[in-house]
């Protein structure tokens, strides 16, 4: 008895040594004030001034921290920190900004995280970032100036730049394969003049090649393409993309005998009482596609196994108005939804949803920026626990 009890004590001391699992999944998103008539709407009071910055939440619903804000990074208040995105290693997260010239990138190996400027002066309006599949590139879309910049990953210097065969570039999408850049041409910074087009480029030279119309309606359609993803591990190549204003998804599948590709109309949204369609997602085995529509706020989940150029829509999940990025757990158990879209009207809810990928439902909505009279303008979780679901 007594040898019994002595063993029972030093499995309780070397228990207590053990540190206790913590549930906990962080994210992080950069953030601004409200308008004033959100926020009046809200019954919040608006800020002395208008804020900006980067928050690391606490978005785990099994977490006792769940909904709380950990940690605050301030951001210049005219910067309009736009997206946050990843190079391939999750090392780097670069960050957008549509109100400066200026690119920020952050180390994500040194903490505290601190912020470093990429200047890059005539840079108007700064859209995505896209990494090449090697990850040796990353390809910054510029709005307003019909510009790419092409910068080196490992040192973040410039390498080039070049004119966009049709303005207003936004999405970006790269094939080595194919030697094929895709570029969406969107809108203008006044949401004025609505293309309709993909911007077709040479991935070895960043020459321009040509065009190609994502809309079966007459010129000017107004479609304003705004996302271009290709599908993982498609033979031949077949590229998405979410038409904003058309309301609808296209592909862009290559034809090799062109050397080309051919667009075809792949889903309306408007069947299913959806809007604005923006941000394009895929699982792990490349068979789901996920993609937000930001009016009404919906998370929509389409099989792209069986037949990609037509997908068959699975399941439509209700988020909140303005339903816009999305971060999934590498173990593919939650998907989180930010609903804010550029601070639109009736698109602005400022909530993150987090739907079970499971049950396929949302199981909680973390709302801490949104009391305190702030919208979400991205999503990404910290690398420990992010996807990268295609991007």
């Amino acid at each position: 008895m007594t040898i019994f009890k002595g063993f029972a004590l030093a499995l309780v001391a070397i228990l207590w040594l053990i540190p206790v699992a913590k549930a906990e999944i962080l994210a992080m998103l950069n953030y601004e004030s409200k308008p004033a008539e959100s926020l009046k709407a809200l019954k919040i009071s608006a800020p002395a001034k208008r804020e900006e910055g980067i928050a690391i939440v606490d978005v785990d619903p099994n977490s006792p921290n769940f909904n709380t804000i950990l940690m605050k990074i301030p951001l210049p208040a005219d910067l309009v920190a736009h997206h946050i995105f990843y190079d391939r290693t999750q090392s780097k997260a670069y960050i957008t900004a549509l109100g400066k010239g200026d690119l920020y990138v952050i180390n994500m190996k040194e903490f505290p995280y601190r912020l470093k400027k990429i200047s890059v002066p005539e840079c108007k309006m700064g859209e995505d970032i896209i990494l090449s599949p090697d990850n040796k590139k990353w390809y910054l879309t510029c709005m307003a100036s019909d510009m790419v910049y092409v910068g080196d990953v490992s040192t973040d210097k410039i390498l080039s730049t070049f004119k966009t065969k049709a303005p207003y570039p936004h999405g970006l999408a790269v094939h080595s394969g194919i030697d094929r850049i895709l570029i969406s041409n969107t809108i203008s910074g006044e949401l004025k003049n609505p293309g309709e087009l993909l911007s077709v480029h040479k991935a070895s030279t960043n020459e321009a090649l040509g065009t190609v119309k994502v809309s079966s309606k007459a010129s000017p359609s107004g479609e304003a393409p705004v996302e271009v993803l290709f599908k993982p591990g498609s033979n031949p190549p077949i590229a998405y993309v979410t038409n904003m204003f058309g309301h609808s998804l296209w592909t862009a599948k290559w034809n090799p005998a062109s050397k080309d590709f051919d667009p075809a109309l792949a889903y309306d949204f408007k069947e299913v009482g959806a809007g604005v369609p923006l941000e394009i997602y895929f699982n792990p085995a490349g068979d789901r596609m996920y993609v937000t529509t930001s009016s009404p706020g919906k998370l929509h989940i389409f099989d792209v196994g069986k037949n990609p150029i037509k997908p068959s829509l699975l399941k439509t999940i209700d988020t909140a108005e303005g339903a816009h990025h999305v971060a999934f757990t590498k173990d593919w158990r939650y998907a989180f939804v930010q609903n804010s879209f550029i601070n639109l009207p009736k698109m602005r809810d400022g909530s993150i949803s987090v739907i079970d990928l499971k049950k396929l439902e949302v199981v909680a909505t973390a709302d801490v920026l949104k009391k305190e009279g702030f919208n979400p303008n991205c999503i990404v979780l910290l690398p420990k626990w992010n996807h990268l679901a295609g991007h």
